[in-house]
């Protein structure tokens, strides 16, 4: 059943706790239209001409300018500090990482301007632009701009029309291998540009950094710098390409596979490759950016989780606006399940849905200091060195937003899971044989669902999605050992090697009468 409670202390995550504006505000809602009067940018781009063959698509947006509703973000403490200024506060136009007490920010929204909209108003202006080409909002992040970054120039965007992901029905993975589930689905975030969910942030942080870098700010950016477990490089590497901006990566030598590494180096990166693991290079990073003028583009930068809260919106709008039970997030930095939350949250605040889902942190069991964290009762974080998975992307003992991960747990009553390495092979393995084709970080969150249908948490016919976050494609070495059964101590259950035989028929029809035995 999906939560309705919050806590009480969560009112510091929007500035405006309530739906609609108070009963007394005059006119709350001068824009309220039926459905099928809702205007926007597309509206024009559905009824116009086409535009003309020398202009582009960017020029063509700036004749069709949406209205200014003085919609606006900014930089806030996160949490606020018990005894800090009330009233702190940072311009997104502020290159600034961290409080004046040292903690995290976060991106929040004037609620009170955007709720003088109903929830209608949002679902039908969002469900207008899906499936366009108007700049930008062919973007599935950008379709939303008004809750992402609603002050930015469309100019400045920097968009691959990245999001609108598929959600498919997992039916035969619910049906066959999970006791009867008849409404589980996959949320396949790998089907992106770059091949994963990164791209989400990415799209929204090189855009900000874009508009620094131009006039009248024209902040001096060097360049665009991350740690990576190799998917947050491959983002950042292909946003700054088609920026024009350079970007800097730091790698953990030996410890990402070949498809990751090469999509910096295709798209011109500057790649160090070094000996440490990913929480090395990110305390590298930070010291790096705090001597040059290196804009830092990891999750401590809270920009990226404003795009890949899009996730959440979309997940909802793909539903018709209704509310899963559960949902399931591989969780390694810990800034992903905090998106989703913010965004099925924001939509919940502004009226778009009644109620969140639960949400359940799938961690690696070789990495996995948040789940430490739950079965502590949230008494005792200790960061951990975490030791080598085939979930490399969430291989990471000291998460930069494990606080941000709390807060959603608490208030979505949801779960941490874990899964060894076996478990995390075989849940993607099996997946695999229903016509998937899933990474291992995929197999995390399957695997914590498959514990959590046998522990009857999870029922048969609760509305369940698990977030896919990579593709399958990315990490194609460790489906060739686990098939080849090459992997140390495993027994790589659903293994499926090649079979040799010899180009003789009768060789051939041997192997599949034996194959086939029982089905001719």
């Amino acid at each position: 059943m999906a939560a309705t409670t919050h806590a009480a202390s969560l009112s510091f995550l929007l500035s405006h706790p309530h739906p609609h504006p108070h009963p007394t505000s005059p006119n709350p809602h001068p824009l309220r239209r039926a459905p099928h009067r809702v205007r926007c940018a597309t509206d024009a781009a559905a009824t116009r001409h086409r535009r003309a063959a020398d202009e582009n698509i960017r020029e063509e947006a700036a004749r069709h300018r949406a209205p200014n509703h003085n919609f606006s973000a900014w930089y806030a403490p996160f949490p606020p500090a018990p005894n800090g200024d009330p009233d702190e506060r940072y311009s997104l136009d502020e290159i600034v990482y961290r409080s004046s007490s040292g903690g995290l920010l976060d991106v929040r929204h004037d609620m009170d301007a955007l709720a003088r909209f109903p929830g209608s108003y949002w679902r039908d202006l969002f469900d207008s632009r899906v499936g366009r080409t108007t700049w930008p909002f062919g973007s599935g992040v950008w379709s939303k701009k008004e809750f992402v970054l609603p002050e930015i120039d469309p100019d400045h965007i920097v968009s691959l029309f990245e999001g609108n992901s598929n959600l498919f029905w997992a039916e035969r993975l619910g049906r066959d291998h999970l006791a009867g589930m008849n409404d589980l689905w996959v949320k396949h975030c790998g089907i992106s540009h770059t091949g994963s969910f990164k791209d989400l942030g990415m799209t929204v942080l090189v855009s900000q950094v874009n508009r620094l870098r131009r006039a009248p700010l024209s902040r001096p950016i060097a360049g665009v710098g991350c740690a990576s477990t190799g998917d947050t490089s491959a983002a950042l590497s292909a946003y700054c390409a088609a920026a024009g901006i350079p970007s800097i990566v730091f790698l953990p030598a030996n410890r990402i596979s070949l498809e990751q590494l090469i999509q910096p180096i295709a798209n011109g990166a500057t790649v160090l490759s070094l000996d440490t693991d990913f929480d090395g290079c990110m305390r590298l990073i930070r010291e790096v950016t705090a001597e040059l003028p290196i804009y830092l583009a990891n999750s401590l930068n809270s920009l990226r989780l404003e795009g890949q809260k899009t996730a959440a919106i979309e997940i909802l709008q793909q539903f018709d606006w209704e509310v899963p039970d559960w949902v399931i997030v591989p969780g390694g930095n810990l800034g992903n399940i905090y998106a989703f939350y913010k965004g099925f949250e924001m939509c919940r605040v502004l009226g778009l849905v009644d109620r969140v889902p639960r949400l359940v942190c799938a961690q690696a069991a070789n990495a996995n200091p948040l789940y430490r964290y739950y079965k502590s009762g949230w008494t005792e974080f200790t960061p951990q060195v975490a030791e080598p998975t085939f979930a490399s992307a969430i291989q990471i003992g000291d998460p930069v937003s494990v606080d941000r991960a709390v807060v959603a747990l608490k208030a979505t009553d949801g779960i941490v899971e874990e899964a060894t390495e076996e478990e995390l092979m075989n849940a993607m393995s099996l997946a695999d044989r229903t016509g998937m084709f899933a990474c291992p970080h995929t197999g995390v969150a399957l695997a914590a669902l498959f514990k959590l249908r046998d522990q009857r948490i999870i029922g048969p016919n609760d509305c369940t999605v698990v977030v896919s976050t990579a593709h399958g494609l990315k990490f194609s070495q460790s489906k060739i050992d686990y098939h080849d059964s090459k992997i140390e101590d495993m027994a790589c259950k659903y293994a499926n090697p090649p079979v040799s035989v010899k180009a003789d028929f009768g060789a051939v029809m041997d192997v599949l009468k034996k194959r086939l035995k029982g089905k001719l």
